[in-house]
């Protein structure tokens, strides 16, 4: 609990990259993991020493003079000149060439992050509270951002709700994420490792777990083993368990912790007390429901400020049944294939879930000849 009686969100789901549970970088930064961080960390520390020697030279002079000409009995005060060209000359020009240097190397770095590659590989995010999504130009999807070392990328992003910002605190980037808009970043990783990716923008009462990893792999064909996804290759269950990663695990635990929504581990078959005092059953047409109209119906102590997006036209019936059926077999496990079953559950096994589908006939190559055939009379 904290201060003010509310449950304190529970953290365990949130990746953490080791770059973020162990500083490797100078004592200042992180490791630089972009071709853009050099520019703006040698930037950085040239304002901080240009401001620590201005600064020792105003301050030690003034303590000088502070003492020099203090007030002393019988002591009158020295004469001194009105004017003195070559010092005001010094104090302005000088300060002048730096200001200017200043904003040149800052403008250069800026226009070089922001000017597009033209081979850059563009991948589209999108955020809401409080989830990330990645989709790569060959379609596959992911909660985390997998980046191929060397290879420039475009990120193209939209938010589906209110404000955020997307930071990588080892690239040296940051861009917000605004509401009815796309925005962009250019990215140029150069180091493999995994980085902290997190929203810099306050969202919501969840904002401190919207935050995810940032893989940078040596080639295109290990990121794709890690963001390739054949729903045919795995039960449904599974599925389901990817599915929810990706689009509700930043509202929704499954340890039982209170974040923004209900926790999904213990609510299936079970009567759920609505705002206005009505009670419901989890089962399949109220998840369904509360996917598709999440407003509808509004499970008491979470609403109305924690009201949910609506997946309608994001998730097919297929993917829905696949959540329905994680939603499931968090609460009976028993009843489902394990996690290593690389086909669709038997008929048997479907019917026990709820989940049965028709049987569809094996196709050979003479029958698709046949259709074939068919089609062209």
């Amino acid at each position: 609990m904290n201060l003010f009686g509310t449950p304190m969100l529970a953290q365990s789901d949130i990746p953490m990259p080791e770059s973020a549970k162990v500083h490797s970088g100078s004592y200042w930064f992180p490791d630089q993991a972009s071709a853009f961080a050099p520019n703006y960390d040698f930037l950085y520390m040239a304002i901080l020493w240009i401001s620590v020697v201005f600064f020792a030279l105003i301050v030690g002079f003034m303590i000088y003079f502070c003492i020099k000409y203090r007030r002393r009995e019988g002591v009158g005060p020295e004469p001194s000149s009105s004017h003195n060209t070559a010092i005001e000359i010094f104090w302005s020009v000088i300060p002048s060439i730096i200001l200017v240097w200043i904003f040149y190397a800052g403008a250069r770095d800026y226009f070089d992050m922001r000017v597009p590659f033209d081979d850059a590989e563009e991948i589209y995010v999108t955020a809401n509270q409080f989830n990330w999504k990645f989709v790569y130009p060959d379609g596959d999807v992911s909660k985390e951002l997998h980046l191929v070392v060397n290879r420039p990328v475009k990120l193209i992003m939209q938010s589906e709700d209110v404000l955020h910002g997307m930071f990588i605190p080892a690239f040296r980037q940051k861009m917000d994420i605004v509401p009815g808009r796309y925005t962009y970043a250019y990215l140029a990783p150069n180091r493999v490792g995994e980085y902290r990716l997190a929203c810099t923008e306050y969202c919501g009462e969840g904002h401190s777990r919207m935050r995810t990893i940032c893989q940078v792999h040596t080639t295109e064909e290990d990121r794709k083993n890690t963001t390739k996804w054949e729903n045919e290759k795995h039960v449904g269950w599974v599925n389901g368990e990817r599915l929810f990663s990706i689009n509700c695990s930043g509202c929704h635990s499954i340890d039982g912790g209170v974040k923004t929504g209900p926790a999904l581990n213990t609510i299936w078959g079970e009567k759920e007390k609505l705002i206005g005092g009505e009670e419901i059953m989890v089962d399949e047409n109220y998840v369904r429901e509360s996917i598709l109209e999440p407003n509808a119906k509004i499970v008491e102590g979470y609403g109305p400020v924690s009201k949910m997006n609506s997946f309608q036209g994001k998730l097919n019936d297929k993917e829905i049944g696949y959540l329905i059926d994680y939603i499931r077999y968090l609460k009976e496990p028993d009843k489902f294939p394990g996690r290593d079953a690389q086909a669709e559950p038997t008929t048997a096994t479907a019917e026990e879930a709820g989940t049965a589908k028709p049987e569809k006939p094996a196709e050979t190559e003479n029958s698709i000849d046949t259709k074939t055939e068919d089609q062209d009379n």
